[in-house]
């Protein structure tokens, strides 16, 4: 019994590459995924700002920079806020405040029961997709435990949260006193903090008194960027004024596209892959491998679903046998549940 118990839970390579996994679901497009974010700045530098308006506009589905947004549920724990303030802030920057945008100014420590009170809070709003908390410092456990162990300890409790949720959790955090060359270092506490959050956004300015500043980005599912901001007197906003990031099209390979054209006429496979390359280069005066166009298949998946090719590659009776079939995407928009089953049903 205790044998069964203490056993990991692991997956071989073959059926690791065959699963059929979601990709990262972003509540900002390139920038915020799903998952624990630390927002680290000096204060007064416009943290609370920049978070303030994020939550404003990712609960309308509005874009930030440029970059579409997923609408939904939002909570900011504006923890170092009073409501007036907090109200005052939020008639600078909008006149339309959402219905689905909510804010706290208390909420218990990690120690007295923070995740639940955030897990209650999804589950009355079942479509949040971020949850801010403004700092981080005031929800940790009181104690003069500072070191690496504690901070990373404290992070993946969040962390886990997050991943149980499947929402984008943001901590607000401050910076060192002192400098550093590296944004990373820059972050009170230990390396712990940085080590078990999935994203790092660093808010940092050369002078107090200037309106410019860098964001800082890099974590787990995002590239590294560097957003330079400039923070506007009028409208209480920070905007883009540079993104290190060039946004290229999203351009699908010529073998991609041909596997599309290919399969709008061929409609429906089934066999190994080998024999499904030998058809798709006769077809197409191709002269793809086997594990080179499984490796772009598997890399292009969602992109070649949404234009209808859907398919499985698994095992049955020790062979391994491909599915493929389009599937128009107008038929997928009508009724998912039942191409689902269409997709499965070989």
């Amino acid at each position: 019994m205790s044998e069964k118990k203490n056993r990991l839970t692991v997956i071989d390579g073959e059926t690791l590459m065959d699963t059929r996994l979601e990709p990262t679901k972003f509540c900002i497009d390139t920038l915020l995924p799903q998952g624990i974010t630390i927002l680290g700045g000096a204060p007064k530098i416009g943290k609370s700002w920049l978070v303030l308006d994020l939550c404003v506009r990712i609960a309308k589905g509005e874009s930030v920079w440029d970059m579409p947004t997923t609408k939904g549920t939002t909570l900011y724990l504006c923890l170092e806020d009073t409501l007036r303030r907090v109200q005052e802030r939020l008639n600078c920057i909008t006149e339309d405040v959402p219905s689905n945008a909510f804010f706290a100014t208390a909420a218990h420590t990690l120690a007295e029961g923070l995740c639940d009170e955030i897990r209650a809070f999804v589950k009355e709003h079942p479509d949040t997709v971020l949850v801010a908390i403004d700092t981080f410092q005031i929800v940790r456990n009181s104690g003069a435990d500072t070191s690496y162990g504690n901070d990373y300890d404290e992070i993946r409790q969040m962390k886990q949260l997050s991943d149980e949720l499947n929402i984008s959790l943001l901590l607000v955090h401050h910076l060192r006193k002192q400098g550093d060359s590296d944004p990373l270092n820059k972050l009170s506490g230990t390396t712990g903090i940085v080590g078990a959050v999935d994203l790092v956004f660093v808010l940092d300015k050369s002078k107090r008194g200037e309106s410019l500043a860098t964001l800082v980005c890099t974590g787990r599912d995002i590239e590294y960027r560097q957003l330079e901001l400039k923070f506007s007197s009028e409208d209480f906003v920070w905007e883009l004024k540079s993104d290190s990031r060039e946004q290229p099209e999203k351009m699908l390979p010529p073998e991609m596209e041909s596997l599309v054209n290919f399969m709008k006429e061929q409609k429906f496979f089934v066999g190994g892959n080998s024999e499904f390359v030998e058809q798709f280069n006769a077809a197409t005066d191709s002269e793809v491998t086997v594990k080179g166009f499984k490796q772009l298949m598997n890399r292009w998946r969602y992109d070649l679903e949404e234009l209808g090719v859907h398919y499985r590659d698994h095992r049955s009776n020790g062979i391994r046998v491909l599915e493929v079939k389009y599937i128009p995407s107008s038929a997928v928009g009508s009724d998912e549940s039942a191409v689902s089953d269409e997709i499965n049903s070989v």
